[in-house]
């Protein structure tokens, strides 16, 4: 098993980056948040990674942390949740946003990726309800969520798509915590964009 790569950025993509390891060029399906977050090309980066054998293809998957890679196992424990449908979940929403949506049984944050429908994000919640970190469930964490969702509405109607919005939100500084400056602030981040 393949579990952890570092090497250099040969070539990166929306949805995965070429790893050039010793002379090997690896495909790792990633987050667009891992790889927002790995620079340029020529840049040496560790990636911990998931490697999915099938009859057919041997796929990897690649964090920048650990604790993704753990939510993304914890993702695929579930039958009917694949490699490819835990990414698209981890796409849509931080960790600590989907660890709160479990918790507190909302299902709003799972149901925004493509093909899931109510009944598999109630499957999802009902599974990793007693997985995922009791920390998730707390007042602040829930006035949090539903200020981001806030947020992503406001930017809809602004125009901005939902995975655009997502992607700004969780670049924008963690000390802006109310929703009118956490808009502001993404504004001005899609504005450079």
């Amino acid at each position: 098993m393949i579990s952890r790569l570092t090497g250099t950025i040969a070539h990166t993509d929306l949805k995965y980056v070429v790893l050039d390891v010793q002379g090997v060029g690896y495909k790792i399906a990633t987050t667009s948040d891992t790889t927002s977050k790995l620079g340029k090309e020529d840049q040496k980066v560790t990636l911990w990674t998931y490697l999915a054998v099938r009859e057919n293809s041997m796929d990897l998957y690649g964090f920048s942390t650990l604790e993704e890679l753990n939510f993304f196992e914890l993702l695929i424990t579930i039958s009917g949740i694949g490699p490819k449908t835990a990414l698209g979940i981890l796409n849509a929403a931080s960790i600590h946003s989907l660890e709160t949506a479990v918790q507190t049984g909302d299902i709003s944050h799972i149901t925004k990726v493509s093909g899931i429908g109510k009944k598999v994000a109630e499957k999802i919640i009902m599974e990793l309800k007693d997985k995922v970190s009791k920390t998730a469930h707390t007042p602040e964490s829930k006035k949090m969520m539903r200020d981001d969702a806030d947020v992503i509405e406001a930017l809809r109607a602004l125009g901005y798509r939902d995975m655009e919005s997502r992607e700004v939100l969780k670049e924008i500084d963690k000390s802006i915590t109310s929703p009118s400056a956490k808009i502001k602030a993404a504004l001005k981040l899609l504005g450079q964009k």
